[in-house]
């Protein structure tokens, strides 16, 4: 499958000038084209492909999301209740461990509920068994196979909460059960896939063809450039072929790669050792993954340190003293009330946000597909704040 022609890599300048600041702006037109990038997988293999809530939960463009995916996955009850509520389709819900209140309210919104334990699993299967609609209920599997190079985002490494070990299914059965989960990868392509599925088949072989489904989780970079779609599809079709299985994958960070960006401007430039520029936005608050991966996002029109002219470290406005995005060099001096563009900044964004000390959340913004006209779908003040207190 060919990539498709790119897009022209920043936001128009009137857009940028047009929106508030900070704020994040989401393209319909290209999250549509990783939408039908998906949706050619799905059209090739059968597989069902859910929405990671995780990663991307812009309800507003849901309308759009469920002209081309089967779903959405979720991480306990209120993602579950957003997806059956605004996005409809299959509902798979995974969580490390659930509470009785939460696997009752959770059985009326998920269609799938994962379990991370065989312990729970026994606990909760009478009560699966008699609510009033069918749920369909699986485990968790950790191959113990890793990929991943950042330990964090690695649910493999040792001592890993996630997932069931081989050995712990010896003596078990599968009856009442009717799929399989892992999830493994992160920002991969899909070798890496590959290897993985060949570990749980090697490890798994007596308990996949005694399911109905297996779910290969997220982390898959399906819309990405480079990323090897015939080896994605070969490797759906094995387990299709293999073991007579429905299909599932279930990407967030794929659904809204390269469709994002986060505007903002600089309020002041003060100097210690180096220009410093203070933004209107914040790493630590706005895009923790900046901190967390740590990883350095792409910014239009800026350089590595020292390739241009006049070198800044771009800073955010919390008292956190590591509130640092990096070091950028541009053409020209910045000046307070020059605006700035963060690239990629859809997922794992808006769904992990804070406001520490206060600061306000960036507004959101969709370019819309029609027109090519920015639209402020959410502006955030001081009751976003004030309503996560007491």
């Amino acid at each position: 499958m060919a990539a498709p022609a790119p897009f022209p890599e920043g936001l128009p300048d009137d857009v940028v000038a047009a929106v508030p600041s900070p704020c994040y702006v989401v393209d319909e037109a290209r999250l549509r084209r990783n939408l039908e990038t998906l949706a050619g997988v799905r059209a090739r293999t059968g597989a069902n492909i859910l929405l990671a809530l995780k990663g991307f939960a812009m309800f507003r463009t849901f309308p759009l999301v469920r002209e081309y995916l089967q779903g959405a996955c979720a991480s306990g009850i209120d993602e579950a209740r957003l997806g059956r509520e605004e996005l409809g389709g299959t509902v798979h819900t995974f969580a490390p461990a659930y509470k009785e209140a939460e696997v009752r309210e959770l059985l009326e919104l998920t269609d799938h509920l994962v379990f991370n334990s065989f312990a729970q699993w026994r606990e909760y299967r009478s009560l699966v068994e008699s609510a009033p609609r069918e749920v369909h209920c699986g485990l968790r599997l950790n191959p113990r196979h890793s990929e991943g190079a950042t330990p964090i985002y690695d649910p493999c490494a040792p001592g890993s909460r996630l997932g069931i070990p081989r050995p712990a299914f010896d003596g078990e059965s599968p009856d009442g059960l009717s799929g399989l989960h892992f999830h493994t990868l992160c920002e991969q392509n899909s070798d890496a896939l590959d290897r993985t599925l060949a570990a749980v088949e090697e490890q798994w072989s007596d308990w996949l063809p005694r399911v109905r489904w297996l779910n290969m989780g997220g982390g898959h970079h399906i819309t990405r450039p480079d990323y090897d779609i015939d080896r994605l599809c070969a490797c759906i079709e094995r387990v299709k072929t293999r073991y007579g299985l429905e299909v599932y994958l279930e990407p967030g960070e794929a659904i809204a790669l390269h469709t994002g960006f986060l505007v903002c401007e600089v309020v002041d430039i003060v100097h210690n050792d180096m220009s410093i520029a203070i933004l209107d936005t914040s790493a630590t608050a706005h895009m923790p993954d900046v901190l967390e991966m740590p990883y350095r996002p792409t910014l239009l029109g800026g350089a590595l340190p020292g390739e241009k002219a006049h070198t800044y470290r771009l800073a955010g406005q919390t008292c956190l003293a590591g509130d640092v995005i990096g070091d950028w060099s541009f053409d020209k001096p910045l000046r307070p009330g020059d605006r700035l563009v963060f690239t990629d900044m859809a997922h794992y964004t808006m769904v992990k946000n804070t406001t520490f000390n206060g600061i306000r959340l960036p507004a959101i913004v969709i370019l819309r597909e029609a027109d090519g006209q920015p639209e402020v779908v959410r502006r955030f003040g001081y009751e976003d704040y004030r309503m996560r207190l007491s």
